[in-house]
């Protein structure tokens, strides 16, 4: 099943510092990681990013650090990406996303949710969640968006998710198919965090209790949107809506 979207790119949205570049030696603790800097200097970066991070950790990788010389902070860069063969990046950086998709709907950017400009991130709902985004308009229904950071790619051009079992994932679909059962928009997006990626599917493999639960939502009303990132060691900004393959 395919579930097209017009293709806008958007402003874009710098990094606070220049990115330097660096060689991954090791992910550990989930969010720390070394690196050896182009001059021979090891640091630790700290990586914003608390999942698998399948095919994206391994040593050697070319990643792109950002410096910071914030004195309350106990490390100096920060992982932002990772560089793939033929010039195309990935960004590790889960925060980033919502910080995008803020602006992009506070701009009336994202064309299938642009009427509405009330705008409110992390809004309690259903058994103890929170929301990414409840998007208000008076006449409209409310709007829930969930958001997933989509980084996984096992076969060319095509991304992934999840990269490993979903519990908390899965009961967001449960969630979402509530609010879409009680009158309101519930929107599942999906943001490709990878340049080289035109679809995106559902690794049913990695688990299959959270594709059953995304299929589940879609035929009680959910949407599905997945969107591309322009990314680049300046910046990143919203791509285009890609399909996405549900079973």
């Amino acid at each position: 099943m395919d579930i097209p979207g017009p293709a806008r790119q958007f402003r874009a949205m710098d990094f606070a510092t220049p990115l330097i570049p660096a060689k991954l030696v090791k992910r550990y603790k989930r969010f720390l990681a070394d690196c050896l800097l182009d001059d021979g200097t090891e640091v630790t970066a700290h990586c914003a990013n608390p999942g698998s991070m399948m095919g994206l950790a391994t040593a050697g990788a070319r990643v792109w650090l950002e410096p910071n010389d914030d004195p309350g902070r106990k490390l100096r860069f920060g992982w932002r990406l990772v560089e793939q063969a033929g010039g195309h990046f990935v960004g590790v950086d889960t925060a980033l996303p919502n910080r995008m998709l803020k602006a992009a709907f506070m701009g009336g950017e994202v064309a299938d949710l642009s009427a509405y400009r009330g705008v409110r991130p992390e809004v309690k709902y259903g058994q103890g969640s929170r929301v990414d985004f409840l998007l208000t308009e008076p006449g409209l229904p409310d709007a829930y968006v969930e958001v997933k950071s989509v980084t996984l790619s096992r076969s060319p051009g095509v991304a992934e998710f999840p990269d490993s079992v979903t519990t908390r994932g899965a009961r967001h679909m449960a969630e979402l198919s509530a609010m879409a059962q009680a009158g309101h928009r519930a929107v599942l997006f999906y943001l490709v965090q990878r340049t080289d990626a035109a679809r995106v599917t559902l690794a049913a493999d990695i688990d299959p209790t959270y594709a059953k639960a995304v299929a589940d939502a879609v035929s009680t009303g959910v949407e599905v949107m997945a969107f591309t990132t322009r990314i680049s060691p300046a910046g990143v900004s919203l791509g285009h809506a890609v399909p996405v393959d549900l079973p």
